[in-house]
């Protein structure tokens, strides 16, 4: 049986649906028997920013060889039902080749792991933060059940990178779970970071179930009480890679994405960066735009690693991203 028909099948209960061009999304280029990279939207919306998109264009523009699978709580596999132009992110993200919309079922994705009693008892609507907690939960269930790599919405992919097992700070003392990649399905380290979620839940904490519980895993896995002096370097047969590979500018800066940049300081700036992190969800206060002719660091990134997404959301109009 075909990879991607098992998933859908099997895991999700639906069939096999074709893309914009009559493509049945179940033939190749989408082999689910190996990893690949994995999005993830943990709300309802089914109408992705432009950041988003762009996310998932970069990510498989920059790995033409590789899989991208984006997991939507509130897509319900059928993809004639996002039609154009009542649809924008769906129709354009289905078009690419190695792109994959897979439905995402949460309680089948929790089943046989440590997230599943937590999931069966936790109310939702007495949580603070339940998207991002419930984001987190996904995360480490999806890379655990099929290996790859898993990276946030707001995360640009510069160029291609290698497949390893790794996790990146985003500053010297606290590693991020925006990005981190597990060659190989069922690994341990990914199986004791749920054990930990929810031994150590607390919801209403910014973090607890995200960066702070990496870091804290790291320790363990390390067993150090300083997991950053293996950074650059490997631990345990995972490496911790320095931050500019993920996160080169800190949040604290994150506007510096909007500001106007020189291309020939781009190239200097980035040179070491897979992906950057744009840090959206600071953004959402302030809401900062792409806007199209500005010069920002952003717009430049947008042109060249998601050129799609830039002639349909930003030159036709100064979306928020």
């Amino acid at each position: 049986m075909d990879g991607y028909y098992f998933i859908q099948s099997y895991i999700f209960g639906i069939s096999p649906v074709k893309n914009n061009s009559g493509i049945n999304i179940s033939d190749p280029p989408v082999p689910s028997i190996k990893p690949g990279i994995v999005f993830v939207e943990s709300t309802d919306n089914v109408e992705p920013t432009p950041l988003v998109v762009c996310s998932v264009e970069s990510a498989a523009l920059g790995n033409p060889d590789k899989p991208i699978y984006y997991f939507m709580k509130g897509f319900s596999g059928n993809l004639s039902q996002y039609p154009q132009p009542a649809y924008k992110g769906i129709p354009l993200l289905s078009s690419v080749r190695n792109v994959t919309i897979l439905p995402l079922n949460v309680t089948e994705l929790f089943e046989d792991t440590p997230l599943k009693g937590w999931y069966q008892k936790v109310n939702p609507l007495k949580e603070k933060f339940w998207t991002h907690v419930l984001a987190d939960g996904c995360r480490l269930a999806l890379i655990w059940r099929y290996g790859g790599i898993y990276l946030d919405t707001d995360i640009i992919s510069l160029r291609s990178m290698l497949f390893d097992n790794f996790t990146c700070p985003q500053s010297p003392a606290v590693f991020s779970n925006g990005a981190m990649g597990f060659q190989q399905k069922h690994h341990t380290f990914l199986w004791n970071c749920m054990e930990a979620f929810v031994a150590n839940y607390i919801g209403h904490v910014w973090g607890q179930q995200g960066p702070e519980l990496i870091s804290h895993a790291l320790k363990r896995w390390c067993n150090t009480s300083k997991p950053a002096t293996f950074i650059g370097k490997e631990c345990n047969g995972i490496s911790l890679w320095i931050t500019d590979r993920f996160y080169p500018i800190p949040y604290p800066q994150w506007e510096r994405y909007y500001a106007p940049w020189k291309k020939e300081h781009i190239e200097w700036a980035f040179s070491g960066t897979y992906r950057a992190h744009v840090w959206n969800f600071i953004n959402k206060q302030k809401k900062r735009k792409v806007v199209a002719g500005s010069g920002s660091l952003m717009e430049h990134f947008f042109q060249l690693h998601c050129p799609n997404t830039y002639k349909k959301f930003i030159q036709s109009s100064n979306s928020t991203a």
